[in-house]
């Protein structure tokens, strides 16, 4: 059976029967995405190409990891660190991809952060880059295809849950590099931020549930938020876009927003990274730690360092993405 949520009252002056009914209303709730089940169909998509190089994090016993390499071209090098933290489990994944699509060099770079286990941040570490590479219109019309293999992904990952008595749901935030353009598509709290002439700016918008148009967009479709230590998407779930949570996917999409820039002399650096780290540095300290270092994997370690020394409580992951080859340049490369 399923139970439609109660619509939040957003007027301060609830009375005592409408704050019980609500409270009674949450208690259901959390009965039903313990227990419930929820199915989703899935979509059908056209895929083509191959894999020219992959890398990504095993954690041994949930030990901190790093990583690095650069690209066959030169055009930018990345590194990447990741660790539990504070917590006794980890549920970050990150995955960095390099790919040879229609002449073509392209890089994928993600940070995926789970929550109720680490089933969906795990899947979309092993699936999202396969199925964006394997779509046809990657090149032609990149951010339709972004916005294809994400659902396409969600829509499969969903489908493998249904023996599943504990939701599972995960954040993602990608970069993806294509000729002389840089792509972020970003679900959830996980984030993006470049440096571009020496200064920081935010390339993805958090997905919170008490942002004016998400709420909106989550009462619409029936779905109400309310208080409970943070604002909550039925009273559950801290961000309002993700993977997975299947009992919420009428509130909870993995409908990404998507941000281009352009890879040009003036764009030195990106950093995705999960709350983990955002919720202790700021996007101006982070890139003022990552400039003075050139080696990204240094530069990813220090961030996740910092971030344990400040006392994040949560698992840190941070990839870090340097542009090299960027002088004088917005030519598309192919290689030879």
């Amino acid at each position: 059976m399923r139970i439609r949520p109660f619509r939040y009252n957003s007027s301060p002056e609830i009375s005592v029967i409408e704050y019980a009914s609500t409270f009674f209303c949450f208690l259901i709730l959390i009965l039903v995405i313990t227990t419930g089940n929820f199915e989703c169909s899935s979509c059908n998509m056209g895929y083509l190409n191959s894999v020219l190089q992959s890398s990504s994090q095993v954690h041994a016993e949930y030990g901190p990891v790093s990583g690095g390499g650069l690209s066959q071209n030169g055009k930018f090098s990345y590194g990447c660190a990741s660790s539990p933290g504070k917590r006794s489990s980890m549920e970050d994944f990150y995955e960095t991809r390099i790919d040879g699509v229609d002449g073509e060099i392209v890089g994928l770079f993600g940070v995926f952060d789970g929550h109720g286990g680490a089933r969906a941040a795990e899947y979309v570490k092993q699936n999202l880059f396969s199925n964006l590479i394997r779509h046809p219109k990657l090149i032609s019309d990149t951010k339709s295809a972004i916005a294809d293999a994400y659902n396409h992904t969600d829509s499969e990952f969903l489908k493998s849950e249904n023996n599943q008595n504990r939701d599972a749901g995960s954040t993602a935030s990608t970069a993806i590099l294509v000729g002389d353009r840089l792509l972020v598509a970003n679900v959830g709290d996980s984030r993006a931020v470049i440096c571009r002439g020496g200064n920081a700016f935010a390339v993805s918008r958090d997905h919170k549930p008490d942002q004016s148009d998400e709420r909106q967009r989550i009462e619409d479709a029936g779905g109400f938020v309310m208080w409970a230590g943070t604002w909550r998407v039925g009273g559950v779930l801290a961000v309002s876009r993700a993977f997975g949570d299947r009992l919420l996917k009428q509130y909870v999409v993995a409908d990404p927003e998507i941000q281009e820039e352009k890879i040009d002399s003036s764009l030195e650096f990106l950093i995705l990274a999960s709350d983990g780290l955002w919720d202790v540095v700021t996007n101006e300290e982070a890139v003022a730690m990552v400039k003075p270092i050139q080696d990204p994997e240094q530069a990813a370690k220090r961030l996740m360092q910092e971030a344990c020394q400040r006392g994040s409580a949560d698992n840190i992951t941070c990839v870090v993405v340097r542009f090299l080859a960027n002088q004088g340049g917005s030519s598309r490369t192919v290689p030879a």
